[in-house]
């Protein structure tokens, strides 16, 4: 086995020394720094996919958060309704889950709950189509984010598949993204690492 410069030397992370975890350290923060590059890239992946939609993954994405944007939400609201649906082709079954997990550590707690449920709550707008209940999203009546979960579903969520809406494009959200995610709010390693 090769070693390389500032690379830990254990095998079993119990056997790791504080000389080990500095240079793991290191790492880390080069790589979280890239995180916006990676987020960025992945929401890429949704262009193109349909889905059977009238509008790709993408446009939609984009769409949400331009409405957002247009009608003046804050910058980590808009990148939230930007992610809200990027987990769409790696949680198929899942989906808010994963956005809830990528931007867990940048956003307040509400936007964190809107893009954890945002599925559920914009199930009112279709789940009796295909023979489910469109109110599920009634077993949170009463929690502190309902209100806005639904809010963020009507205003942005389910009025964003437009294929004639004047979306801006991915570029003009970089920046924000690159912002909202340079500082963790809440995140046990960036606080044990920086």
């Amino acid at each position: 086995m090769t070693e390389h410069p500032a690379q830990a030397r254990f095998t079993a992370m119990e056997d790791g020394t504080a000389e080990d975890w500095q240079a793991i350290a290191s790492h880390f923060s080069p790589f979280a720094k890239a995180l916006p590059d990676r987020v960025l890239d992945h929401l890429r992946l949704l262009d193109g996919d349909y889905g059977g939609f009238p509008v790709d993954r993408l446009q939609h994405s984009l769409q949400t958060a331009t409405r957002a944007h247009r009608a003046g939400e804050s910058e980590d609201y808009v990148v939230t309704a930007l992610l809200h649906d990027i987990g769409d082709t790696l949680g198929s079954y899942n989906h808010p889950d994963i956005a809830a997990a990528i931007v867990k550590p940048f956003v307040s707690e509400e936007l964190h709950w809107i893009t954890a449920q945002h599925g559920i709550f914009q199930g009112y707008y279709f789940f009796h189509h295909l023979g489910l209940d469109r109110d599920m999203r009634e077993a949170f009546r009463g929690h502190p984010h309902f209100e806005a979960t639904a809010r963020f579903c009507e205003l942005y969520d389910q009025a964003a598949f437009d294929p004639g809406y004047d979306s801006a494009p991915l570029d003009f959200f970089e920046p924000m993204v690159r912002r909202v995610m340079a500082a963790p709010r809440n995140s046990i390693y960036a606080r044990a690492i920086d």
